[in-house]
């Protein structure tokens, strides 16, 4: 690749995280200290586990023991090169999209798909396979990825693509960082019209008029995706606002970029009584019947479109010291619209929903050995931690497994090992490329430990 923007090496940096516990996005802690360094091939070598911005909600960016070496990639962070005639860009992996869409937005480029958040680093996008609003058309992010980085547990560097070590470049993407270190990440940028979107929204009234909207869009609109009222009962369940997107032509942007928006901070935690069924059944309400026109259009700027709770920094402050969790799943275009019924029905009656409860259309399966997402329709839902939540996640995970669904890797905090080998036939297949790349099991994580035995 010719690359117009060469960036030279530094010195490593490297220094301890103070003595303080780490913690998932989710708030779960766990002890530990990350190392952080800005020299990746140096800092990486021994460790365990490396941890990008720490926004996986469960446990896969904590340590399985305090006592491994847990690697930090955010002092990374540097951009290799860039091919201004092909968008192609190689940058360390601790670069985060945030800074990625900072740089390159208002230049005309976009990553071809992004996640919920901006605050996520190209080596989490890749050990995650995040996938966005544009998975019906485009699939996730390591269908992109063009080449890899990747320092193995046995401390050796390897440089890998769909033609070179391709075994170990599939299984990398959407593989949790339990196969080697990522360090370095080479993908195109998309080019964009303009740095606008035209979007769409409908208000609709029950789970059935939502799946067929999402379907009827999704051929139409590379960007769909939808918020469920997850708490009403009755002919209303699953009401929501469906939304739909795409870039903004130059004749209907407008002629000054689009701006992007201060974020506001929650500075406390809030106490763990203020989010309730009660009030999250106001805010329900009140979010659904906001939207007093059936249909609405109209220009956004990205950030408000893609990344709406990144518009609060710290948020997951409002589940007080409890925390919480994330369930997402997605459950396969075979089982039909029954399914999804059927899981919204239970997902009520077991209670514990928030108000974020979020549905979109997948396109079919990629190539990354454990990414997540398959041909059907996935949703996500925060839940606050209580006593009741492991019983609540073990219900929805066997309706899952018998509608031959699964989870998301990322968000989960609280799936059983048995639950989790009977939702993931490819799960013999990773573990036979972590028998050949590390047979030894050096790269863990506290996930790893509770699903799939690894040594604690």
């Amino acid at each position: 690749m010719q690359c117009a923007l060469p960036i030279a090496r530094g010195k490593s940096v490297v220094s301890r995280a103070p003595p303080a516990m780490l913690a998932a996005w989710g708030r779960l802690p766990a002890p530990g200290r990350e190392l952080l360094g800005d020299d990746l091939e140096s800092s990486s070598t021994g460790a365990a586990l490396a941890r990008g911005l720490g926004r996986s909600y469960g446990d896969s960016s904590l340590p399985a023991r305090a006592d491994d070496k847990l690697v930090g990639t955010r002092l990374a962070n540097r951009i290799l090169c860039f091919c201004p005639e092909t968008g192609v860009l190689r940058a360390e992996a601790g670069l985060s999209l945030a800074e990625v869409n900072r740089l390159f937005l208002h230049r005309g480029w976009f990553s071809p798909v992004t996640p919920g958040t901006k605050f996520v680093t190209l080596g989490g996008m890749v050990a995650s396979d995040v996938h966005g609003k544009n998975h019906h058309r485009d699939g996730c992010f390591g269908a992109h990825v063009l080449r890899m980085r990747v320092r193995l547990a046995d401390d050796s560097l390897v440089d890998c693509s769909p033609t070179e070590y391709p075994d170990l470049f599939h299984g990398t993407i959407g593989g949790m960082g339990l196969l080697g270190h990522i360090l370095e990440v080479e993908f195109p940028l998309r080019c964009i019209p303009s740095s606008w979107l035209w979007t769409e929204s409908w208000r609709v009234r029950d789970i059935g008029e939502f799946l067929a909207a999402l379907e009827r869009t999704a051929l139409d609109w590379p960007m769909t995706m939808g918020w469920i009222d997850c708490l009403s009962r009755g002919r209303s369940m699953g009401r929501g606002i469906l939304m739909a997107g795409r870039w903004a032509s130059s004749s209907e942007a407008p002629p000054f970029p689009s701006a992007t928006p201060r974020p506001r901070t929650l500075p406390f935690e809030l106490p763990n009584w203020v989010l309730n069924a009660c009030t999250a059944r106001l805010f329900n309400g009140a979010y659904y019947w906001q939207h007093l026109r059936r249909h609405r259009s109209g220009l956004s700027a990205p950030d408000p479109f893609f990344y709406p709770l990144d518009a609060v920094l710290h948020w997951n402050r409002a589940y007080g010291s409890r925390g919480f969790t994330q369930y997402q799943c997605v459950l396969p275009k075979a089982a039909g619209a029954a399914a999804v019924r059927e899981f919204m029905t239970l997902l009520t009656r077991l209670g514990g929903a928030s108000p974020l409860c979020v549905i979109k259309d997948c396109g079919p399966q990629g190539k990354g050995v454990l990414s997540f997402p398959m041909e059907g329709t996935s949703i996500a839902i925060d839940m606050a931690v209580s006593p009741e939540i492991q019983r609540i996640v073990d219900r929805l995970n066997e309706f899952l497994v018998a509608a031959g669904g699964r989870i998301y890797l990322t968000k989960d905090r609280f799936t059983r090992p048995e639950h989790f080998r009977k939702m993931e036939p490819r799960l013999p297949a990773f573990e036979s490329l972590r028998a050949k790349w590390d047979p030894g099991r050096r790269l863990r994580s506290a996930q790893s430990c509770r699903l799939l035995g690894d040594p604690a």
